[in-house]
């Protein structure tokens, strides 16, 4: 009898061992993506950072210090896609925020779904799913790789930003609304908010936080190594008659101020409280098997693109994340535990300083005027084809002509492409590299940036001439603020730090790419990549 009651012991040991899963004790991944930051901002303002934020990330993790996009366009809802799927949109289509689709003939917004209804509000911002990305993410892999029983959340103040990390399986992707100040999302997800989501709209914080002006968060003295804060350069977003500080939202209407807060460092700080409740309110980290939380911070593109990279606004507001990071990380430490949670931050693209100001330090710098080549390239067609009619769309820097034109005057769409390719040769000098489909289509993505294009081009979803622009050309002339779009250093060099669990403190100088980053997921967690993931694993654990 206790032999026979040793050996069933023994058996449902073995059996708990063999359906056990290694997930390297990780309860919960973190991922953090800060829009538009670059790598210089880890360290240009480094030493007015704390101990606890962007410094404790990169002293007791893993910080890769040349980290890279390796396709263009380089913007926001290519780069979420990109991290999360571990592939280019050469493979998970999406080309761009927004792009021009053949089939209904009209440009569509890449998160953009009519089949879907708003839940939080009565307006059409939460019209949104991720019926266009054409890969698995992270977060999918682990979601079917647990069958379903790990949970994933994604926040963020934009919808894309949002959306695209939470994948197809999220059990919901909340972002914000500019229209009353509220965090959304779609049926796609849910037919009713939670409860405490509504109780957390009903706080009113976005009141709260408009309801003092913005000062600055250090001495003025810090941020001295910025060009004057009044400046030329940037707008005036408030309607206050200057681009200073401090900066007032009495001006603004009640819908403004909705509006606007997204242009405030509080609209970050506004989605570390809502991470918190989420945390806390879905029991995130307490599973049997591992979670997922994606947040992404958008107000620092936002004020990017209005204040430019060497601007106090934007300074202010990465000193205030660094605050805002450190808080985040100390919850998780409370909650979940140090070694119980992985966390990686990174951002989706970076930036080009304001143009204004690279000419007036005597940097190179122009346009190509789209406005300019699309004229000039009609014209081109009209005289050599007969008809305008032959080029469908030319945006994001790709020319898609007409097939059904073409077909209809039985001509050859090589020939075309070829001498539109000369064409544009011959007459822009501001055009750094042109790829016709011809040649796209006998090549594939890869990991490595050999042909950036070629990486950001889909088959079935792009133009048939795609090309880029000289370094520091931009497609129109940029006089205030700061954007991003091409494949050169200053929209590629991301920040990638890891942090968390068995993650070894080290700095590590060797090329690795925005795909590698849920590749490396995946292998600690021990679970698939996703289905066109192009990345490799860059971090080995240190044994404990």
């Amino acid at each position: 009898m206790k032999k026979n009651l040793l050996l069933l012991f023994v058996l449902i040991f073995s059996a708990t061992k063999v359906f056990s899963q290694d997930y390297n004790n990780i309860k919960l991944v973190v991922g953090v993506v800060v829009d538009q930051m670059r790598y210089v901002d880890l360290y240009r303002y480094q030493q007015f950072y704390s101990d606890n934020g962007f410094n404790r990330l990169m002293n007791e993790g893993t910080n890769f210090s040349f980290a890279h996009f390796n396709y263009e366009l380089t913007s926001t809802g290519p780069g979420h896609a990109s991290i999360y799927t571990g592939s280019t949109p050469f493979y998970h289509g999406i080309i761009g925020n927004d792009y021009f689709d053949r089939t209904s003939n009209k440009t569509i917004y890449c998160v953009k779904d009519e089949n879907q209804k708003s839940v939080g509000s009565d307006d059409e911002v939460g019209k949104c799913s991720p019926k266009n990305l054409l890969s698995t993410t992270i977060t999918d892999e682990l979601k079917l790789f647990t069958n379903k029983k790990s949970k994933v959340f994604s926040i963020s103040i934009k919808d894309r930003g949002s959306i695209l990390p939470g994948g197809h399986l999220a059990d919901a992707a909340y972002w914000y609304n500019y229209n009353n100040g509220n965090f959304i999302s779609s049926t796609y997800y849910l037919k009713n908010l939670p409860e405490w989501v509504n109780k957390f709209n009903q706080k009113k914080l976005v009141d709260n936080y408009l309801s003092n002006p913005w000062q600055l968060f250090l001495d003025e003295k810090v941020y001295t190594l910025n060009p004057s804060d009044e400046s030329k350069y940037e707008g005036d977003i408030f309607k206050e008659g200057k681009t200073s500080f401090p900066h007032f939202f009495d001006k603004l209407s009640v819908n403004e101020k909705y509006n606007k807060f997204q242009f405030t460092p509080f609209g970050n700080q506004i989605l570390v409280d809502f991470a918190k409740e989420l945390i806390v309110n879905e029991n995130l980290g307490k599973n049997t098997v591992p979670d997922f939380m994606a947040i992404s911070f958008s107000s620092t593109d936002i004020i990017g693109h209005e204040f430019g990279n060497y601007s106090y606004e934007l300074m202010d507001t990465y000193l205030r994340l660094d605050k805002q990071i450190a808080e985040l990380i100390d919850f998780l430490d409370q909650k979940i535990g140090r070694e119980n949670y992985v966390l990686f931050l990174t951002s989706d693209h970076a930036a080009i300083p304001t143009q204004g100001y690279l000419k007036e330090n005597n940097i190179p710098t122009g346009e190509i005027n789209m406005s300019r080549l699309q004229d000039s390239l009609k014209l081109f067609c009209e005289k050599n084809y007969g008809s305008k009619d032959i080029i469908s769309d030319i945006s994001n820097r790709q020319i898609y002509l007409n097939r059904n034109f073409i077909n209809k005057n039985q001509l050859s769409q090589k020939i075309i492409e070829d001498e539109i390719e000369s064409y544009l040769r011959t007459n822009f000098f501001e055009i750094q590299s042109i790829f016709t489909r011809d040649f796209l289509e006998t090549k594939i993505a890869s990991r490595q940036p050999d042909n950036t294009i070629l990486n950001g081009w889909n088959p079935s979803l792009s133009g048939d001439i795609a090309f880029n622009l000289r370094p520091g050309f931009l497609n129109n002339y940029l006089k205030k603020g700061a954007t991003h779009s091409s494949s050169y250093n200053y929209d590629t060099h991301c920040p990638m730090l890891f942090f968390g669990g068995k993650i070894p403190a080290q700095k590590i100088n060797s090329p690795v790419y925005i795909v590698d980053i849920s590749a490396t997921i995946a292998n600690l967690l021990n679970i698939n990549e996703p289905s066109a993931c192009t990345g490799i694993p860059i971090i080995q654990l240190q044994q404990k």
